[in-house]
């Protein structure tokens, strides 16, 4: 039960996490988000928090939303550490296609599993 308690703050953090990457992405192409500096800082920064959130994640919720790319989400916090190409891929990976993704994923099952998202028993 305790695993399942602390869901609710943890899936919060993603769901804010993930909209503010998408609020930061806006209509930007690639190409603008890896030549805006400000941009793409802070959206790697964002996309790092949100790795770093999903890599604590506890098994019993893992196992509880299996549609969720777990596996994505920590290639992309292992490629974000290193400068180049595979942290290019992953930022536009992450902001264009992981997040969105993510975000779908947590509203189907904010309607399926509606107590891995209250607060309270």
């Amino acid at each position: 039960m305790e695993a399942i308690m602390i869901t609710a703050p943890l899936l919060g953090i993603v769901q804010e996490t993930g909209d503010a990457v998408i609020t930061l992405l806006g209509d930007q192409d690639q190409g603008e988000l890896l030549a805006s500096v400000a941009t793409r800082a802070e959206v790697a920064q964002q996309l790092s928090a949100l790795a770093s959130v999903m890599r604590s994640a506890p098994d019993k919720l893992v196992k509880a939303m299996p549609e969720v790319d777990w596996a994505g989400w920590a290639g992309v916090g292992v490629s974000l550490r290193f400068p180049g190409p595979a942290f290019e891929d992953a930022l536009w990976f992450g902001a264009h296609a992981l997040v969105p993704h993510t975000l779908a994923r947590l509203a189907e099952y904010r309607q399926s599993r509606p107590e891995l998202f209250r607060w309270w028993g």
